[in-house]
């Protein structure tokens, strides 16, 4: 079903002067005073969307006081605040490597009396005055211009302001670069599951910044979920606001691959000239509208098509970058590893040892970046295909991988986030690890030379911990990944929708994997001392050691800890096994799960993960060579029009 509104500006951009046009947008053309059009391609923000995300993200008061407004600043007198900030920074290092723009142009209207500086920085941190202006009473158009220069390893560039005796107001600063080529139609695929009022908030989010909208096309919608979005009397309220730019596509769950590729789906059919980049948007985030601004301006500069991706700032702790730049090591089943040089679970409003700004100075090239925000080429889907049909996990790192294979990177571009749910807080024991486990297999297969015996070492590992730690669940779910990855191809031919509900039925006969609230803990454990908490040694010398010991106590049915409680960040595998029962804090922490003993369950799968993995060392090789043989078909227009069940 679909509830259809269409764009009649669906490519309209901002731009300065005050001129837009059709899609596909021509080339700048010059203003009347003989300057070329400019392309807003980053906004000076001096205070977040939200009061639930600092400030100091955006602009810090150095000294003295200042009124921050979203889009205003007014220092008093003795005042410096500075834009030297994870949203306040324009990254020029990565506007040096990957665009062919000779020079950036900062404008604000400016009253008062004080002073404005164009800083730069270089590799390390060092600071240098590019550009000022003094204003001295009245209103003024500040315009400060600098090369995009001296850039090529790292540093970036901010705005400082400062006054003395008065006051200084600053407004509607922008940073724009010249375009002398058309700006490429964008838009927008908000993927969702039945997550109604965080996807509402994230429409509500655009609709509420027209400026930032304005640098894209349509907004589609996929909904998947039991709970439509259009039940609720709110949508009607949201989709008025987006007006003829939103469409609503509902369609059976295929998860968060089939969600997404519907969006490319739908803007790369047709001729090529009529088709569209795609930015794809988690519908869970706490969105920063001008992530728009600058996916589509850093996307329309670059000097070939590349991926350009957002980072994921963490929700619960809005201060914290997530990563900012990462691989994956598909034949050790990992993902989110740093890049050499990336900033980590870093605290952005915090200082380094020289009590200087926490940013990512020195520029990181990245290998794949999360679909929680991704601007995707249209020309990209043209060249390398669609994603695979995965369902979840992996296909937005399969996807980066199969452009780069195909010479197309992929950059992370600092200073564009979102906010998303903290990975730390979510528990791997769920239903969704299955596919992280499967889902990396086959880029495995697709995208490495696939070492059996080192798959089998990663995979062996994992299942040995388990065992000895009472996650059971979690050992099936591991073995059914593996048996599905061995059983080919046609495990896609659905979208995956079937392995999806097939993993969760599997899972619900071991208790261990189902969250429990705290008000069921006297249930549990009648004996409050049955729940006393009993905190982890120190991490063992040898894990081999520790694990052929724990592995000892399980065959001999012993253990030093009858029954305790375990804090989710003491639930290592070695601890864990140290119990016949442990209650163990979900990672989440808004309950906890049962663990408990059972040495005949353990050794049953022991079996059947050795029998499993005897298959994999011989059949693997095999196998990996049907999906690298079927990857042409799989990535089809045609087989998402045949899951889509779309006739074209």
């Amino acid at each position: 079903m679909s509830w259809d509104r269409r764009p009649e500006d669906a490519a309209r951009m901002l731009r300065t002067p005050d001129t837009t046009s059709q899609d596909p947008l021509p080339a700048a053309q010059p203003d009347p005073s003989g300057r070329p059009s400019r392309l807003v391609v980053q906004r000076g923000l001096f205070f977040g969307p939200s009061a639930l995300v600092p400030e100091d993200l955006y602009s810090v008061v150095e000294r003295g006081t200042a009124r921050r407004e979203r889009d205003r600043v007014t220092l008093s007198p003795g005042t410096r605040v500075s834009t030297n900030t994870y949203f306040g920074r324009f990254h020029a290092t990565y506007w040096q490597r990957w665009t062919t723009i000779p020079e950036i142009e900062v404008t604000a209207t400016v009253s008062g009396t004080g002073r404005i500086r164009l800083m730069a920085s270089d590799t390390n941190k060092v600071w240098r005055i590019v550009a000022a202006q003094d204003v001295d009473g009245g209103t003024v158009a500040v315009r400060l211009v600098a090369p995009v220069d001296r850039f090529i390893d790292g540093g970036g560039m901010w705005v400082e302001l400062t006054t003395e005796t008065g006051e200084l107001t600053a407004s509607g600063l922008r940073w724009t670069v010249s375009t002398g080529r058309p700006v490429p139609r964008t838009d927008v695929v908000v993927c969702t599951y039945n997550r109604v009022e965080d996807c509402l908030n994230t429409l509500q989010a655009m609709a509420d910044d027209p400026e930032a909208l304005g640098h894209i096309g349509t907004v589609r919608v996929v909904d998947q979920g039991s709970d439509p979005l259009e039940s609720r009397p709110r949508f009607a309220e949201v989709s008025a606001a987006l007006g003829d730019r939103l469409r609503y596509i509902r369609q059976a769950n295929l998860g968060g691959a089939g969600g997404f590729t519907r969006g490319l789906f739908e803007a790369t059919g047709g001729d090529p000239a009529e088709q569209a980049d795609v930015l794809l948007m988690d519908d869970d985030v706490l969105l920063e509208p001008e992530i728009l601004v600058r996916l589509t301006g850093f996307a329309a500069s670059t000097a070939h098509p590349t991926i350009v991706g957002g980072q994921m700032l963490n929700l619960l702790h809005p201060g914290h970058l997530h990563i900012s730049a990462e691989y994956a090591d598909a034949e050790a089943l990992k993902v989110g590893l740093p890049m050499p040089g990336a900033l980590k679970e870093a605290y952005l409003l915090g200082l380094d040892d020289r009590q200087l700004p926490i940013n990512q100075e020195r520029r990181v090239d990245t290998e794949y970046n999360g679909w929680w925000s991704c601007l995707i080429p249209a020309s990209i889907v043209r060249a390398i295909g669609y994603p695979l049909p995965l369902f979840f996990q992996w296909d937005d790192i399969e996807f980066g991988y199969r452009a780069r294979a195909h010479g197309f990177p992929t950059v992370a571009l600092p200073g564009a986030g979102v906010w998303h749910a903290d990975f730390g807080w979510k528990d791997w024991d769920e239903w969704h690890r299955y596919f992280n486990m499967r889902n990396g297999l086959i880029t495995a297969a697709l995208h490495t030379d696939f070492s059996s015996r080192r798959i089998l070492r990663r995979l062996g590992l994992l299942l040995g911990q388990y065992l000895v730690s009472m996650h059971y669940g979690l050992a099936v779910t591991l073995i059914r990944a593996v048996e599905d990855f061995l059983a080919g191809p046609a495990g896609l031919q659905d979208g995956s929708a079937s392995a999806a509900a097939e993993i969760r039925r599997i899972r619900a006969a071991y208790p261990e994997t189902k969250m429990r609230p705290m008000s069921e803990l006297p249930e549990v454990a009648p004996d409050f001392r049955e729940a006393t908490v009993v905190p982890a040694a120190n991490e063992p010398g040898s894990e081999r050691l520790t694990w052929l010991k724990r592995a000892a106590y399980l065959v001999a049915d012993r253990a030093p800890h009858p029954t305790g409680f375990v804090p989710a960040g003491d639930a290592h595998w070695w601890h864990v096994s140290t119990f016949r029962r442990a209650i163990v804090t979900d990672m989440g922490e808004q309950g906890f799960r049962v663990r408990t003993r059972d040495r005949e369950l353990a050794l049953k799968l022991a079996r059947d993960g050795a029998r499993v993995f005897r298959r994999l060392l011989a059949e693997g090789p095999a196998v990996a060579a049907q999906y690298r043989n079927e990857m042409g078909r799989l990535t089809s227009r045609a087989n998402w029009a045949r899951l889509y069940d779309i006739e074209e």
